[in-house]
């Protein structure tokens, strides 16, 4: 007889089955055993009885270890009381591999999350970071099928690159052979040169910042998806910004329900994706937030008056710091399209307003609940002699550039594009405090292991 999966159990009910999988957890004494037992599709709860199996099977199942791997034969019953609305009756089970001591025990306790993290490579089993990673599993395909589906061709961006995309204060140098090289902050250099080559073009991979940040929105090793689109203007990246985001957290409501119940995620937030997303002028939000400041620091909540003292902590007209994009999430409580951002806090390839030349047209969209940007796009710089100028202003070393210029010397047009942290994504879905809880193993400043 094969093995079922829990999750197809369902199916079986009322026949002999097995199971292959681990001992998530155990509780009962005397003559009744409730084994906790997972697969990776699920949990099921087992029922050992004394009078159903033999002494030595009993006993067995009354001394193995949390994480001990097992096959388990049984039956399949109904039992409406659980959420899978299945249970196992154990006839016979099997030790395959013994776990003693395992070091993370579930307890009601507050966790230690740099003790949980030393212990990520088993952790990760735990029912709270197993739906987290699998709601992310669910983002990364549904973004994969959202492109694919529209006629965008793959287009893989090299790791090691000779320049730098976001600013130098950012780049992981590496030695490469008798030269330097940088790990890549971002694969929109070389996607544009595959949206001139094939109309429109996705990047999909990780990205790497040297950004000492201990917030709870940074890693120094994440993933991006990077749409890049020829003949693209401003209005056509919002417009692909805001459908593929629709997109991704639609499905991942309507096929990560369970996993977002075990997380007590309220998707009250998330539902309002149906609705269109405003977009605000840079010059509009300053307002919107001078007036906010006001507002929360005449609150009597402890927390807003905190909140007020930190917005346009940089000052009118620098870059939105994270309290600025808190507080913007909370007014609006949906994403909010950002655009026009004044050029001197924007990278050197994004087209100037022709409306304004110290704007530049640019969007940035924020997500409500604190997670903040989640999205960064522009219609980028398509006249040869600005993009000169900026990369002359920017002082971008021109030997390491020369080739993205070329795109300028041969052939220019509007194009745009925009890139999309999936673990900030993640974070919103799932409401994870921190964006270290999104990818399996992190990286931050002061973590590279495990």
């Amino acid at each position: 007889m094969g093995s079922v999966q829990v999750c197809d159990l369902k199916q079986h009910v009322g026949q002999p089955v097995v199971l292959k999988g681990w001992l998530y957890n155990r509780r009962g004494s005397g003559k009744l055993l409730f084994l906790q037992f997972r697969d990776g599709s699920g949990i099921v709860q087992c029922v050992v009885s004394k009078a159903d199996v033999p002494e030595a099977v009993f006993e067995t199942a009354k001394r193995i270890g949390i994480e001990t791997s097992l096959v388990i034969h049984g039956k399949a019953s109904e039992d409406k009381r659980s959420s899978l609305g299945v249970e196992i009756h154990v006839t016979d089970l099997t030790v395959i591999g013994e776990s003693k001591d395992y070091p993370i025990q579930i307890t009601e306790d507050v966790p230690n999350i740099d003790k949980l993290l030393d212990q990520r490579h088993l952790w990760v089993r735990s029912r709270i970071p197993h739906a987290i990673l699998r709601v992310r599993s669910e983002v990364v395909q549904a973004i994969r099928d959202f492109y694919y589906n529209k006629g965008f061709v793959l287009f893989d961006a090299p790791m090691f690159t000779p320049a730098s995309c976001e600013g130098t204060s950012t780049l992981f140098e590496v030695p490469y052979f008798e030269s330097t090289a940088y790990l890549s902050q971002s694969g929109q250099l070389y996607g544009e040169a595959g949206a001139l080559a094939f109309g429109k073009v996705v990047v999909f991979g990780p990205t790497f910042r040297a950004e000492k940040s201990k917030t709870r929105r940074h890693l120094t090793e994440f993933w991006m998806v990077e749409p890049e689109v020829a003949f693209l203007e401003l209005d056509g990246v919002m417009d692909l910004a805001e459908e593929q985001m629709r997109y991704v957290i639609s499905r991942a409501l309507e096929r990560c329900k369970e996993e977002l119940k075990v997380l007590e995620r309220n998707t009250a937030t998330l539902e309002q994706i149906s609705k269109p997303f405003p977009r605000v002028s840079y010059d509009d939000i300053q307002q919107l937030l001078q007036k906010l400041k006001a507002e929360y620091a005449a609150s009597p909540d402890a927390e807003l008056q905190k909140l007020s003292k930190d917005i346009l902590k940089g000052g009118l007209g620098d870059d939105l710091g994270a309290a600025d994009e808190t507080a913007i999430g909370m007014h609006f409580q949906q994403c909010v399209m950002v655009h026009r951002y004044p050029r001197h806090v924007k990278a050197f390839y994004m087209k100037k307003d022709p409306a304004n030349d110290k704007r530049a047209l640019c969007v940035d969209v924020i997500a409500p609940e604190g997670v903040g940007e989640i999205i960064g796009g522009s219609q980028r710089e398509d006249s040869l002699d600005e993009l000169l100028a900026q990369i002359e202003h920017h002082k971008v070393p021109m030997e390491s550039i020369n080739w993205f210029v070329d795109l300028r010397r041969y052939g220019s047009v509007p194009h745009g594009g925009f890139g999309m942290g999936v673990e900030r994504c993640v974070q919103w879905i799932t409401g994870a405090q921190h964006v270290r809880e999104t990818i399996p193993f992190p990286r931050t400043i002061y973590r590279l292991n495990p």
